[in-house]
């Protein structure tokens, strides 16, 4: 049965007009008999930057690691390029999970390792290449995000907002088609992450590479999301898909339309001062 409250909104006939490249159909995400959330169906398109939202404890980072393969769901399907990702083998999981690239939330650098170092190690796990090459990769993907001449830092030797720049080039190193962001902006004060949405814009213009984020930021919601599903914490189920602007402004979900306007009610409701 469809949700009567997911209520799907059109986004720009450039996007509408891009193919699909993942498509999930009928997902349930369940922990033992707990559901998370149930009948996901939505579709994220070549080149888009796609927004995974919702309220705290909704499965925003569930959802994404069941889209990479982490967590198998209890029900449902996930494909990409048409490809059916939740059926396929092992071997081919892998060759389709090459093609995506991951930043979690913490950044997940070595601290060991410098941050040329950490970009490197994609490189010399899945290519063949010399270490005199990867160290070249590495350094071009570093300067793609804003840290050149950072190479032989060490992560405690930058800021929080360059650690997650150089997770970034990482996450880049083997020139994805889908790239995956766990709460990018968590932790960075607002000028840091607002330099952070300018450089995803920036990657996916130059790469054109698909983007799938998820976050609860409404600055960066809006500033740099395409196209977006929000989750439903209070019946487990998708509340809404579309432009986040679209949504804010004519959803018919109320909840929807709540989270899409907190910053502007708490504002209305705020104490004047006089």
């Amino acid at each position: 049965m469809a949700n009567p409250l997911a209520n799907p909104v059109k986004s720009s006939a450039g996007a509408a007009a891009r193919p699909v490249h993942i498509k999930v159909r009928g997902l349930t995400m369940a922990f033992g008999s707990f559901v998370v959330m149930r009948d996901l169906n939505f579709t994220v398109r070549h080149g888009e930057i796609f927004i995974i939202m919702g309220g705290s404890g909704c499965g925003k980072s569930t959802l994404m690691r069941h889209l990479i393969g982490l967590i198998e769901p209890a029900a449902g399907e996930i494909y990409y390029d048409g490809a059916n990702f939740t059926a396929a083998a092992p071997e081919e999981r892998d060759t389709m999970l090459r093609r995506c690239g991951v930043l979690y939330q913490s950044g997940a650098l070595w601290s060991s390792m410098t941050l040329a170092e950490n970009v490197g190690l994609p490189l010399g796990e899945f290519t063949d290449l010399a270490p005199g090459e990867i160290r070249e990769i590495a350094s071009l993907k570093l300067a793609l995000v804003g840290l050149k001449g950072f190479e032989d830092y060490y992560p405690n030797q930058v800021s929080g907002g360059m650690q997650k720049r150089a997770g970034l080039a990482r996450a880049i190193a083997l020139d994805p088609a889908a790239l995956f962001l766990d709460e990018p902006s968590a932790g960075l004060d607002p000028v840091s992450s607002n330099l952070l949405d300018e450089l995803i814009l920036e990657l996916r213009d130059s790469l054109g590479t698909t983007i799938v984020i998820v976050t609860h930021e409404l600055a960066s919601i809006f500033a740099i999301g395409d196209n977006s599903v929000f989750l439903d914490a209070e019946i487990h189920a998708m509340g809404a898909f579309g432009n986040p602007k679209e949504l804010r402004d004519h959803s018919d979900n109320p909840r929807v339309r709540r989270f899409l306007t907190r910053g502007a009610i708490n504002l209305e409701t705020a104490p004047q001062d006089g």
